[in-house]
């Protein structure tokens, strides 16, 4: 399963992993939202609420695509966020992680606050 995020003229790409939380955000797409900005993370609200589930984790990966039941959110970790630590990327709480961003993390780094994000299945 993968979606497309379209951010204007940049678009990511991103693999979901074969979970239940996953699996409901492939089937909202399509669907619209705005870009918020933590640090070097990339989080906007989804049609999809979801609580915590055994993919949960407090520190993620670099490239990890997480699910922030708190927001409602899917979240894109391409760098630190404002508490991680030199040696680990920290969401602002646990998310599940739902995935793996695929295009380059670089181009990422010029999205800015409040764009518009479509999300397509890819």
């Amino acid at each position: 399963m993968k979606l497309k995020l379209i951010f204007d003229e940049i678009v990511a790409e991103i693999e979901l992993a074969d979970t239940p939380c996953a699996k409901a955000i492939f089937e909202a797409a399509p669907f619209t939202s705005r870009v918020n900005l933590w640090g070097e993370e990339i989080y906007f609200a989804t049609p999809v609420a979801f609580g915590l589930d055994e993919t949960a984790k407090e520190v993620v990966e670099l490239g990890d695509v997480g699910y922030w039941p708190d927001g409602k959110a899917l979240c894109l970790f391409f760098g630190k966020t404002p508490i991680s630590t030199p040696s680990e990327i920290r969401p602002a709480s646990a998310v599940n992680i739902v995935g793996k961003i695929l295009s380059p993390l670089e181009d990422l780094k010029r999205v800015p606050e409040g764009l518009e994000v479509k999300v397509e299945k890819a």
